[in-house]
């Protein structure tokens, strides 16, 4: 039998969600081992009392899934950030729903505002890619410094500060609003590929880069302790 799932913008009667919410992002972020900023139950809670946060869950109150946005540059550009799924609810299409009501939601409160992630995964940059998303060089992305603070809690944020912000082992896709005022074509084209056909070279080329600057990463902490 299937189980109905609902997707919608978070409200205030959803903060007994928030304590799930984030051990399951933290949990999924170990398994991963990709590291991400650690999220609060009160930092979770308040995106849900502002109106900025997509909740989905069963007909009988299950959590299945969330996502919340983050405004900088004084609204100049917003994220999608936390998308998590339920792990027993994953696999039926469930982060796609919530990408598409959090990206609505983002267009509704923020109209003028560019959009932009930063993400491992390759099934997010195919969600993101879809939407309209493009992959950008790490400069294109907010500067704003509260934003690259919240990256210190990341087991990857020496690569970051490293490579002095301009990249790192997420990935920076943008959608910027000026674009609708030109034609675009139907599918996002990263390097001539499109990522709805090639989504297992780009799951490749994403491990790829994390172990290549992994190893980076580890070959200069062994210098630097040899000195």
């Amino acid at each position: 039998m299937e189980i109905k799932i609902t997707v919608r913008p978070a409200t205030s009667e959803d903060l007994h969600y928030a304590q799930t919410i984030v051990d399951e992002i933290a949990a999924s972020a170990a398994k991963r081992g990709t590291g991400i900023a650690k999220r609060t139950p009160e930092y979770v809670s308040k995106k849900m009392d502002e109106g900025k946060a997509v909740i989905a869950h069963t007909q009988d109150g299950t959590w299945a899934g969330f996502c919340y946005i983050e405004v900088w540059s004084h609204g100049q550009f917003v994220a999608n950030s936390g998308l998590i799924v339920n792990p027993e609810f994953r696999g039926h299409g469930l982060a796609k729903r919530i990408k598409a009501e959090v990206f609505k939601l983002s267009r509704k409160k923020f109209p003028e505002a560019k959009i932009f992630g930063l993400t491992t995964g390759a099934a997010v940059l195919k969600i993101n890619s879809e939407l309209g998303y493009k992959p950008v060089i790490y400069e294109e992305l907010t500067q704003d410094e509260d934003f690259w603070a919240g990256c210190k809690t990341c087991v990857n944020f020496d690569i970051l500060t490293a490579k002095n912000r301009k990249n790192c082992i997420c990935t920076a896709m943008l959608y910027n609003p000026a674009w609708e005022k030109n034609a675009k074509p139907k599918r996002t084209v990263w390097t001539e590929r499109e990522l709805e056909k090639d989504l297992k070279l780009f799951e490749r080329w994403i491990k790829f880069k994390k172990n290549v600057m992994l190893k980076i990463d580890e070959r200069k902490k062994t210098k630097e302790n040899g000195k």
